[in-house]
This record gives structure tokens, C-alpha cells and sequence, in this order.
């Protein structure tokens, strides 16, 4: 079982045509409308915590988001979590949970929210669902196309994708 820890960010902005700009809604809808399609043979549960822009995201955010993944009873959890400050909410969390934990995290989102264009905010998630399965204990980010440990992976603000980094 997975358990799919939703923050808010990009993955679920929608417009909102009377203020006209994108807002994080209180709800988990994109996520479990994303995983409609998802077939990996596994049990997901989805909890919302936050519902902020990763801008807007402080330390006490981290830390709530840290006491979820520890109160989680699954050893698998997945963070959706906005791409401006996810390697940072990764590192928080890799460090505060230390080398002992048996949890496998996989940070991941979108660059453009799925209510705009739902193909890379699913294919994120699903990347990130499945390689719940095989990962070792500890953080990752889950990326176009790519699963790395949290410090091996980064935004590319030119490019607007994330990339291997040494």
C-alpha cells in the first residue's frame, strides 16, 4: 500500500475566474482524478495536508508534512508537492528523518498544473506510485522520467524540467 500525501501546489492549481489567477483549492480531486489511470497493482490512500503554493510553504509546513510521513503506516509514501520548493521540503525531510527509517519518500508534481494539461502531473505520478514498489528506504524525487535520491536531482529553471545534478 501507498500512502499519497497531497501539499497543494502546482499539481492542483485551478483558475479562479473571478480573482483572476490560479489558486491551491482544498481538495484532493486532481490527484484522484490523476490516478484513474493509474494500474500498478497496488492500494493508494490519499490525504490532504496544507494545500498551499510550495512558495508560500514554511518551516512549520515541513514539519507538519514531516509528522504525516512518520504517523503514515505504510512504508511508502508519495509527497505532491510544488516544484518551487520541493528540493527543499526533500532535503527537510531526508535529514529530519534520518539514515535509520524504513520509509520510501517520493517527492513529486508538476510544472503545469493538471488543470491546464493533466499529461505530466499524471505521468509524475504514476512514475512516482510505481517506483514505490522497488525503491530502498529514503527520499527521491520523482521527475520527468526520472527517480533519483532527493540531492541528485534539481530544478532546472531554464529548462523547466527537473535533471540529474552530481
Amino acid at each position: 500500500m501507498v500512502k499519497i500525501i497531497n501539499t497543494g501546489g502546482t499539481f492542483n492549481k485551478v483558475y479562479d475566474p473571478v480573482a483572476g489567477e490560479l489558486v491551491v483549492p482544498k481538495s484532493d480531486e486532481a490527484v484522484e482524478s490523476a490516478l484513474t489511470s493509474l494500474r500498478v497493482g497496488m492500494v493508494v490512500s490519499i490525504s490532504g495536508v496544507i494545500y498551499k503554493d510550495s512558495l508560500q510553504m514554511d518551516e512549520s509546513d515541513r514539519k507538519l508534512l514531516y509528522e504525516e510521513i512518520v504517523a503514515a503506516k505504510e512504508s511508502a509514501v508519495v509527497v505532491v508537492h510544488g516544484t518551487d520548493t520541493m528540493e527543499r521540503s526533500a532535503s527537510y525531510i531526508a535529514s529530519t528523518l534520518g539514515d535509520d527509517s524504513k520509509k520510501r519518500v517520493i517527492f513529486t508534481g508538476a510544472m503545469v498544473p493538471y488543470s491546464i494539461d493533466p499529461v505530466e502531473a499524471t505521468s509524475n505520478l504514476v512514475l512516482a506510485v510505481a517506483s514505490a514498489k522497488f525503491l530502498e528506504p529514503g527520499v527521491y524525487i520523482a521527475m520527468h522520467g526520472s527517480v533519483l535520491p532527493h540531492n541528485k536531482i534539481a530544478k532546472n529553471r531554464t529548462l523547466g524540467l527537473f535533471e540529474r545534478v552530481d
